[in-house]
């Protein structure tokens, strides 16, 4: 093994304000061409500094090779592979950065007029439709900012549909196994949670849906495929249940990059979906941002859709506000634009053919780091109310994503923690641990359709090294990382906003 791996080698880069020096300048600014005048005849004199502000002086090119080192620093997809379960984290075509960099793109002002951005108004209208046939249903708004921001509009919408009816009923049934956001989502809308027990193959127990479903269950929410990776085998039986007592079947798009081009959740008995853009259709994601959540929905669902939606009349594209059953705007105007650009480049750029593609290349690197990995990584699921995990069988196959436990490895002291620190001594960003919460020890593991059979495998022998490692020296695993710039942080105070300190002082000089 790399001693420098083994053992580390840190590298660390100087905050700017210690690589300044007096006098330093980055820029040359030509001499003004108008009258100059002191700055209080621009601003008051209470708005004004005594001193001026400590900045740092540092020439261009030491800005440049610090901004640069500091990147180096950084890790992102286009370093390595980023194994991150349940956000997929993919590579985004550098074209469709370029499309969205276009002027009539980039420099389109929201509150034109619609007759003087036509381009951008076919290109929302379109994709749109692109998304309403992927997802098997009858229309979309492009408004919501995020996955969570798409389920908080996708409940409303089906709140106004309830209300709309008459009854707008009380609670909504989600898996033990859903993302965190969806019972903060129907606790937004005004619902009751309820929670649904994972039977022993992983998937939603449909005995006990059957018993808790009612006519005060407004819909049911559902990740498929889930977030165990696998596929919910028994969802039309699934859409019966829910249909039958008057409610809603709702799909968390999280997983649809397992299912995109085959099959759709129309199809599958769905009646509200929403779309992550950044995990499926390659738009950027992550720092809390750039993002978005596309809705789609069932023709019955179409009339409460937010306001505004672009319509088509002739060959004039517009937006219709005239929209008396909608739940009014969600989002300040059309949307995050530059997201949909990039969204429309990918899925026109791919087709049906080339989409269909993604899933099943996805499913495929998935499955061989799955079989490649059980030996150490094996997948179990805690049962409800069961003190031992349950194996999932090893005949079936996962999606896109599979969630594997370390629990074999508590008896030398190590958790999935300090495996995915140590992962970065590697040159590998960690998968997502520690979910879902009904796998103990979870390593959620999502490689995506972007990644080589090379990266997959350097993948893999990280991981079984590290299994290795545990077995013969778990302290240099407990320790980990050992080759960042920054070691083992203490999380408990880092998250504590009181201890951070993100503000430079300057040394007291004598």
């Amino acid at each position: 093994m790399n001693e420098r791996i083994r053992r580390g080698h840190t590298l660390s880069e100087p905050l700017v304000f210690e690589l300044s020096s007096p006098g330093r300048r980055g820029v040359s600014l030509p001499e003004p061409d108008v009258p100059a005048r002191p700055l209080a005849a621009y601003l008051p004199a209470g708005d004004m500094r005594d001193v001026p502000p400590e900045l740092p002086e540092v020439s261009e090119v030491d800005v440049v090779r610090h901004y640069t080192r500091l990147s180096t620093l950084n890790y992102h997809p286009d370093r390595a592979m980023y194994p991150l379960g349940s956000c997929t984290i993919k590579h985004n075509p550098k074209v469709n950065e370029d499309m969205a960099a276009l002027p009539g793109f980039a420099r389109l002002h929201p509150m034109q007029q619609d007759e003087t951005c036509q381009g951008s108004l076919q290109l929302l209208y379109e994709l749109s439709h692109y998304l309403a046939e992927i997802a098997g249903l009858d229309g979309v708004s492009l408004q919501p900012a995020a996955g969570a921001h798409g389920e908080l509009t996708g409940l409303m919408i089906m709140r106004a549909y309830h209300e709309n009816r008459g009854h707008a009923r009380r609670k909504v049934i989600i898996p033990d196994s859903a993302h965190g956001t969806n019972p903060a989502s129907v606790t937004l809308v005004g619902y009751e949670t309820v929670q649904i027990p994972t039977n022993a193959h992983g998937l939603v127990d449909t005995g006990r849906l059957a018993e808790l479903i009612d006519e005060e269950t407004a819909a049911f929410m559902l990740t498929n495929p889930n977030t165990l990776g696998l596929f919910e085998s028994e969802i039309r039986t699934i859409a019966d249940i829910v249909h039958d007592a008057g409610a809603l079947l709702y799909m968390d798009g999280a997983n649809l990059n397992a299912v995109l081009g085959i099959t759709r959740p129309g199809d599958m008995g769905f009646d509200v979906v929403h779309f992550n853009l950044h995990k499926t259709f390659s738009t950027p994601h992550g720092g809390g941002g750039p993002g978005a959540g596309p809705v789609g929905v069932r023709s019955d669902l179409v009339r409460f859709l937010p306001t505004p939606v672009p319509v088509k009349d002739g060959d004039t594209y517009r937006f219709d506000y005239n929209r008396p059953d909608s739940i009014g705007r969600v989002r300040s105007f059309g949307g995050s634009f530059g997201m949909m650009v990039r969204a429309y480049a990918y899925i026109r750029a791919n087709g049906p053919d080339g989409l269909r593609q993604v899933s099943e290349n996805a499913i495929l690197n998935a499955n061989y780091i799955m079989r490649r990995l059980e030996k150490h990584y094996p997948r179990t699921v805690l049962v409800h109310g069961a003190q031992k995990e349950t194996p999932i069988p090893a005949e079936v196959p996962c999606q896109h994503e599979f969630v594997a436990s370390g629990t074999r490895f508590r008896e030398h002291g190590v958790r999935m923690l300090d495996i995915a620190k140590r992962l970065l001594d590697y040159g590998f960003y960690a998968p997502t641990i520690y979910f879902p919460l009904i796998v103990p020890e979870a390593a959620m593991v999502e490689p995506t359709e972007t990644e080589s059979k090379e990266s997959i495998d350097q993948f893999i022998d990280a991981m079984t090294a590290i299994a290795e490692e545990v077995e013969n020296d778990p302290e240099l695993v407990r320790n980990a990382p050992h080759t960042t710039p920054v070691s083992r942080l203490d999380e408990a105070r880092a998250a504590h906003p009181k201890t951070l300190n993100l503000r430079y002082r300057k040394p007291e000089t004598e």
